[in-house]
């Protein structure tokens, strides 16, 4: 499948953030913000966040623990990409403008991987931003060396999920980023443990995903809420994928058996699931510690992964020193990484 062309990709903006410094990169369908953290020499881990979300609200979670500054910006510059207006402080799309497919999402990957002159990529998405980045595989498989999915997505939208787009799309419309919207969206992304109830109060997490949502622009939601709920079955494309691929999902996912259904037409020699207990859809800021050993484990298979001389990792036993020579060999990564399932205690979930 022939690849755009980098010529007309460009960079407007370029501001120092948080550590990390902002791109707005032009594509062959919008400007797309881009926030590149680390050593532009490193092997490059691109990463996608779900609905409404943004790499912050999404990502900080697993990126802020110190276990995995010591796995990832150890090792990866992490290049996180945000659906159209969903950066912070980002203006609202002018209605005019057509609301993107799937597919111009994926195709806007190709141009910012272009742009910023990568090869082939580790990514990382979860709900939404998984399928984006699975569909991105299956269209440019020479251009992804690996994924790592969070509750993904694959199937065309079930009707629950059509009706329940549906109601938010029209109150988004017609009342903006309301309560029941945000609800809507809580209910997707955590479990009903952290969420809370009338005995229990939110955890800490939720209460800052909701005051993070309050700063999405509603009609900027809405279009990627109508590319995401247009989009097609990708599950015989996912046949033809050879990049190995680790699914993590939370039993409490409403997208709980989309990602076993996911996993079943995988290639078993590539591909391996986590299932984390008393989880939502969204890992990577309930439980990220159950993410850590499971990926260091998967870039062990690429020889990725370089232990930090300067941050330890308390909770990872992996070393060259003790790591079986099987697991090395990109053959055996499947077979080694078989699905299992690890449960927290809930008392670490909440974030202090």
């Amino acid at each position: 499948m022939g690849e755009s062309s980098s010529d007309s990709v460009s960079v407007d903006v370029e501001t120092i953030y948080l550590g990390g410094k902002e791109h707005f990169v032009r594509t062959g369908c919008g400007s797309v913000c881009v926030i590149v953290y680390g050593d532009q020499d490193k092997p490059a881990l691109v990463t996608y966040p779900d609905l409404a979300l943004n790499h912050m609200s999404c990502f900080q979670g697993l990126f802020f623990c110190p276990e995995a500054a010591s796995l990832l910006l150890h090792n990866f510059c992490i290049y996180h990409i945000n659906p159209p207006g969903h950066e912070l402080r980002a203006a609202a799309i002018c209605q005019d403008n057509p609301v993107p497919s799937v597919d111009d999402l994926a195709n806007q990957i190709l141009d910012v991987l272009n742009y910023f002159r990568l090869d082939a990529v580790m990514c990382m998405g979860v709900t939404a931003g998984a399928y984006i980045l699975s569909l991105f595989a299956i269209k440019y498989r020479e251009r992804v060396l690996g994924l790592i999915l969070v509750s993904p997505l694959c199937k065309a939208p079930s009707w629950t999920e059509w009706l329940c787009n549906k109601v938010m799309s029209n109150l988004l419309y017609f009342y903006g980023m309301c309560g029941l919207v945000k609800e809507c969206l809580l209910y997707r992304y955590f479990s009903k443990e952290v969420r809370g109830c009338a005995e229990v109060p939110e955890s800490d997490i939720v209460q800052a995903c909701r005051r993070l949502l309050d700063e999405r622009q509603s009609i900027n939601v809405l279009r990627f809420l109508q590319a995401i709920d247009r989009r097609p079955d990708i599950t015989e494309g996912l046949k033809t994928l050879k990049c190995r691929t680790l699914i993590f999902v939370g039993e409490n996912s409403p997208y709980h058996s989309e990602a076993l259904h996911m996993t079943a037409k995988l290639d078993r020699r590539y591909s391996a699931l986590v299932e984390v207990q008393a989880c939502g859809s969204m890992v990577t800021e309930e439980q990220p510690h159950a993410m850590l050993i499971p990926v260091e484990y998967f870039l062990i298979g690429y020889g990725l992964y370089r232990p930090s001389q300067f941050i330890g990792s308390p909770r990872s036993p992996l070393s060259p020193s003790c790591i079986a020579p099987e697991l090395l060999s990109p053959e055996s990564m499947g077979l080694k990484l078989k699905p299992i399932k690890t449960r927290l205690s809930t008392k670490k979930m909440t974030v202090g």
